[in-house]
């Protein structure tokens, strides 16, 4: 994402995280609303935060990462710049890097700040050019695939809460893989699963969870609207 900063005193770095966080807001030249919106937290929880009556969290400043590209030294310890030349984003770490967008020319995959197993609109509505973070250059990865992160912990330990995952659209849903992480999209919810063939009715399909705490769940396959291959698991323990 582009750096907002306009003509607002950057904080010193004796600061509190709480400065900090009103400082971005200022910088953003946005209302307080939309700066929620931004980082995709509800209006009142902000207004709690700004005001010192909610903590700051690590998974905030995760999301502050993320959506806005900050550094999360800088936002921490005040260290640093706000917006540096190469964002950290949480979950891919070591010599792994996402170029931010302001470094033109850069190739590699699409970063999005979308999570991949929230809400449910289709993906494809959201492969916009704003929700664009960065790009990732590794060997192996599609340069096309767009890259979003998954949150819950269903398919622990084959893909963690919070990893990042590269993804390919099927054309046609008629043709599974079986056995094979998708990132399923129904009407009413997006799911990354391991899909498996129904034991008796071909209409119907399996989306399977690694963690055993967690049922098996039967879906018509008419009731799928859109289906993406999971290629490429993106994780710390990867990235040595």
């Amino acid at each position: 994402m582009e750096s907002f900063i306009a003509e607002v005193q950057i904080p010193e770095p004796s600061a509190t995280p709480l400065e900090r966080l009103r400082f971005l807001v200022n910088a953003s030249r946005r209302s307080q609303a939309q700066f929620s919106s931004l980082i995709g937290i509800d209006p009142s929880a902000m207004s709690r935060l700004l005001s010192g009556r909610m903590p700051i969290t690590d998974q905030f400043v995760n999301r502050l990462v993320v959506n806005l590209g900050i550094s999360k030294q800088w936002f921490t310890t005040g260290q640093g710049v706000p917006f540096p030349r190469v964002n950290e984003v949480p979950g891919l770490t070591g010599s792994l890097k996402v170029y931010n967008n302001l470094e033109t020319g850069r190739k590699g995959a699409p970063v999005y700040d979308i999570d991949a197993t929230a809400g449910a609109t289709p993906l494809t509505n959201m492969f916009a050019d704003e929700h664009i973070i960065g790009r990732l250059d590794i060997p192996k990865l599609s340069p096309v695939n767009p890259v979003v992160r998954v949150s819950g912990n269903s398919m622990e330990p084959t893909l963690p809460n919070g990893a990042w995952i590269s993804i390919r659209e099927i054309q046609d849903p008629s043709i599974i893989m079986w056995g094979n992480i998708y990132l399923v999209v129904l009407n009413d919810y997006r799911m990354v699963k391991v899909v498996r063939h129904h034991p008796s009715d071909p209409s119907m399909i399996v989306l399977h969870s690694v963690n055993s705490d967690y049922d098996d769940i039967e879906v018509p396959r008419k009731a799928v609207l859109r289906m993406f291959l999971v290629e490429n698991v993106i994780k710390c323990i990867d990235l040595v």
